[in-house]
């Protein structure tokens, strides 16, 4: 995965600064609470909620456990409706397959659906380095194009700016991509919308070359589908003459009955919507109707290595709804950019060091961008166990041991700076397993509970600089329970 933001350093220094942007926590706070709060309401309308959350967890289990089956069947279905299929094992064959693809156009610009799959690989800016402009026409993401700026949410990419900052980059910027801010532009939301309407309409209807990215593919019948609120994926789905589609392989599903479940379970999860207001399918070309040529990017990127553990493999459930972004507590304070990738929050915690690996600093961070509070896992539509496969991570992180990179068994060596945290996790053990010492060494620390220190030395400041340290009982629990019960009623 390419998707690293160049010189972002480990997590907890890049919040560190993100958190003391009041500006940026004020933002935050109030666009998460609010979407938070309408998904709620959303989600509790529908009386068999958990059954179709389980049933979105099955549908995305068994078809993980039966990829390649469905893979071919999805390249079979999508040639025969004259689609041609291409299959990218990294972000750089994928560049280069799409970049190629459109200079055979003749072209030099193309408008863009909102996806994650083409931020990851960096598109754009393989693009870009082809002479190829690419404009973005999703509001918040033309919003962090214009601003020269980094998406900061999967839903929101610009949940970091408040309407003031927007009008001064539409006012700023405009005037460089193409059609300018009309004069007197102010902070209404609906003059920012028809500023952006105006000037991505000449975009629309000059645009040759389309690409996108898809929420689903539907294996029975090569159909793609895009979810959307706007219509700017409608326009780009269906005014070019060529459309590519760069799409992860974990995004198909087996059939339309499965889609229908994640119809029911996306829009509510994401946008608080009981249906997208623009549901767009397609399936390979059609003549009269929509683009001439279509062609499909089947994109692997970490993923087959990530499908190889059978802890972390749960994240390529993920439906990119961001629900588990609106109700993280660390997420919140400390915004998406801190997580150096373009999927942040607890999903991106778990998501990114698996298709990255754990190799840089920032990577091996993002297992520990979490408190494990569970919230992430109570409102995935999806059940995935974000805590499960932090722990997991983090374990890994600590450890190293096998894990699978390019199709191949590797052994990871245990990152840096972790050897305090190992030594203390085998002290304990060996303590646990042998009753005796345990014993022993809770005595000794209530003995000498006066001269422990309010803060933990070394490392272990790093927990102890946030945290009060629970003071030291005066007797330990088994001497407490001896002395008080003697020994009666079982006790040993």
């Amino acid at each position: 995965m390419s998707g690293t933001f160049v010189g972002m350093p480990a997590f907890p220094e890049a919040a560190r600064e993100a958190v003391g942007n009041e500006t940026l926590r004020g933002n935050l706070r109030h666009a998460t609470h609010t979407i938070r709060a309408k998904r709620a309401k959303a989600v509790t309308e529908v009386s068999d909620w958990a059954e179709l959350r389980e049933a979105g967890k099955r549908i995305k289990d068994h078809t993980l456990r039966h990829l390649d089956r469905y893979l071919e069947q999805l390249e079979e279905a999508v040639t025969a409706a004259g689609g041609i299929v291409h299959w990218a094992a990294d972000a750089a064959e994928a560049n280069e397959i799409v970049t190629q693809l459109v200079k055979m156009t003749g072209e030099s610009e193309v408008v863009k659906v909102k996806s994650m799959a083409t931020q990851e690989i960096g598109l754009n800016e393989a693009l870009q380095a082809e002479g190829i402009r690419a404009y973005e026409t999703d509001l918040a993401e033309l919003i962090v194009q214009l601003g020269k700026d980094r998406p900061s949410h999967i839903l929101v990419p610009a949940i970091h700016r408040n309407r003031g900052e927007i009008r001064d980059i539409f006012s700023r910027e405009m005037s460089e991509w193409g059609r300018p801010a009309p004069e007197g532009l102010t902070d209404t939301p609906a003059e920012l919308a028809e500023a952006a309407r105006l000037h991505l309409r000449e975009k629309f209807l000059r645009a040759k070359v389309g690409i996108s990215g898809a929420n689903f593919m539907v294996a029975e019948t090569g159909t793609l589908v895009v979810v959307e609120s706007e219509g700017n994926g409608r326009m780009c789905l269906t005014l070019p003459e060529t459309l590519i589609s760069v799409v992860g392989i974990e995004k198909i599903v087996p059939t339309w009955r499965d889609l229908e479940v994640f119809l029911q379970t996306l829009p509510r999860s994401s946008t608080a919507e009981r249906m997208n207001p623009y549901t767009s399918t397609w399936t390979g070309t059609t003549d009269g109707d929509g683009p001439s040529t279509f062609h499909l990017v089947l994109l692997d990127n970490g993923r087959t290595d990530t499908l190889a553990d059978e802890v972390g493999r749960q994240a390529l459930r993920c439906i990119r709804c961001s629900a588990c972004l609106n109700v993280c507590p660390v997420y919140e304070r400390a915004g998406g950019h801190a997580y150096g990738s373009v999927y942040p929050g607890p999903i991106g915690a778990i998501l990114s060091p698996q298709l990255r690996g754990t190799g840089s600093e920032i990577d091996a961070s993002l297992p520990y961008a979490s408190s494990l509070c569970g919230a992430c896992y109570e409102v995935c539509p999806v059940a995935i166990d974000i805590p499960e496969v932090l722990v997991h991570l983090r374990e890994r992180v600590v450890e190293g041991g096998e894990v699978t990179r390019e199709g191949n068994k590797v052994v990871l060596r245990p990152a840096k700076g972790h050897a305090a945290e190992r030594a203390a996790m085998r002290a304990a053990r060996w303590a646990f397993t042998r009753p005796g010492a345990l014993r022993t060494g809770q005595r000794a620390a209530s003995r000498t509970r006066r001269f422990h220190p309010r803060t933990l030395p070394g490392p272990g400041r790093a927990w102890s600089g946030t945290r009060d340290l629970p003071p030291v009982p005066a007797e330990p629990f088994r001497d407490w329970w001896q002395r008080t019960r003697g020994g009666k009623d079982g006790a040993k």
